[in-house]
């Protein structure tokens, strides 16, 4: 999935499940504030780290195990 569209969608799901409410009036959080209540808003940027942290995994681990073939293998 494109990273931008991942990030256009976490928004939405958070605005659809935090309206605010101001002197009894529900509206939509703007950007900036949904930044402000959820500090770690940026799902794209855990998909990166995790996938870095793994290739790490993949690079240090044995040579006789699957996952090294694969990740040394060159597709044909």
């Amino acid at each position: 999935m494109d990273m931008k569209r991942l990030g256009t969608w976490e928004r939405k799901i958070l605005r659809i499940y935090g309206p605010a409410e101001e002197q009894g009036i529900w509206r939509i959080r703007t950007n900036q504030e949904l930044r402000e209540l959820y500090k770690d808003l940026d799902r794209a940027a855990a998909i990166n780290k995790k996938t870095l942290k793994w290739t790490g995994h993949a690079v240090r681990i044995d040579q006789k195990r699957i996952v090294k073939k694969m990740f040394d293998s060159t597709p044909e």
